[in-house]
């Protein structure tokens, strides 16, 4: 049975400021929800968003008034049996409200996959991969800083993949930028962009045939997300990958745009999946379409990271890799022990449920309950 759930907000500074085209981000909120069985036996799931309500409709404010005044009264209330039947209880009688649903079933598999004494990805179907590839994205908004933080991260053995946040300024602007540093970093190393939507269709035709040229690998959202048919044109007319990422938000979702082939490579986030196993179920989609899949981000700490990654180790394929980076982000350590990241991947712990251990007092002490 569950005997308690809470959610927390934890406000965390990030390393330096974070600029997309929708904010700047100078910290991170991370939304903890903290489940305990009568076995006494604990789960942690995250939910995050980027700037508030500047990226999606869920804030974290909204997540814990949600969690607090509907999602955890109706599981204390109802007591499922296991996650599968809360989150049949919560489609029911609780709409939208993604990103929280995400967090609770990670809480309830964390503590399932605990109770069996098996890693939370053998309740998925088992992990193809122990270890995954991951991205950093360099988003300061300074040519030379970047170029500096990319050289920095390289030397270091931690990331050879790269992803740019652009969008912010005029299309050739940022080509610039872009074609800047992927010149200075060199053919080796794989450059990507991310517009989050922000060019209309003709900008983004010029956009993408300059990036193209300039030997870009993903281009990712160019258009907004709502606009899908002009997606579909954008990727049917270049060779070089489209990637289709707010536009992707759960599995029904999902097969819409895998049917109709509307980008070459989904990124799947958890979060905007609505849960874990929706994310496995997206993944599952695109792959049957031939579709190339990547492991997104919402930024999350390490709960959420380790989530993504039991999901995204299940995957036969990511053929661009993840941007698993979020912990490496902020400048709080709110684990017992940092997630082990080395060698240009994040490995997954072998020890059951996500495989970590919170550090309790520092998340509660830190905590905006």
């Amino acid at each position: 049975m569950i005997h308690s759930i809470e959610t927390l907000l934890l406000e965390l500074p990030t390393i330096r400021p974070h600029k997309l085209s929708v904010t700047t981000m100078h910290t991170q909120t991370l939304v903890l929800v903290h489940i305990t069985f009568s076995d006494g036996i604990e789960g942690w799931g995250e939910a995050t968003t980027i700037g508030g309500l500047n990226y999606a409709e869920e804030s974290p404010a909204a997540i814990k008034t949600n969690m607090d005044t509907y999602i955890a009264p109706l599981l204390l209330q109802k007591q499922p049996e296991n996650a599968a039947q809360a989150m049949q209880l919560l489609e029911t009688h609780i709409k939208g409200n993604r990103f929280a649903k995400s967090a609770v079933e990670t809480a309830l598999l964390d503590g399932e996959a605990k109770r069996l004494g098996v890693p939370l990805s053998a309740l998925l179907g088992g992990a193809l991969h122990q270890a995954l590839p991951v991205a950093w994205t360099l988003a300061s908004g300074n040519t030379e800083r970047d170029i500096a933080e990319a050289v920095h991260m390289i030397e270091a053995g931690r990331h050879r993949i790269f992803k740019l946040k652009i969008g912010l300024c005029g299309v050739e602007e940022d080509v610039r930028h872009v074609l800047a540093i992927k010149k200075a970093l060199g053919s080796s190393i794989s450059v990507r962009v991310d517009v989050n939507q922000a060019w209309t269709e003709l900008e983004a035709m010029r956009g993408i045939a300059l990036l193209q040229e300039g030997g870009i690998d993903l281009i990712e959202q160019p258009v907004a997300a709502h606009n899908r048919n002009a997606l579909k044109r954008l990727s049917d007319y270049f060779s070089v990958a489209l990637m289709a990422d707010e536009a992707v938000l759960g599995p029904q979702n999902a097969f819409e745009l895998a049917a109709g082939h509307y980008a070459d490579v989904f990124a799947v986030k958890i979060n905007q999946a609505g849960g874990l196993r929706n994310a496995a179920l997206v993944g599952q989609m695109a792959a049957l379409a031939g579709i190339g899949l990547y492991g997104g981000t919402m930024l999350e700490g390490a709960i959420g990271t380790l989530a993504s990654a039991h999901v995204f180790s299940t995957y036969p394929e990511l053929a661009f890799g993840t941007e698993l980076f979020g912990p490496l982000l902020l400048t709080e350590e709110i684990m017992a022990e940092p997630l082990p990241y080395r060698n240009l991947m994040l490995h997954l712990p072998q020890k059951p449920g996500l495989g970590i251990e919170v550090d309790k007092e520092k998340v509660y002490r830190l905590s905006k309950t």
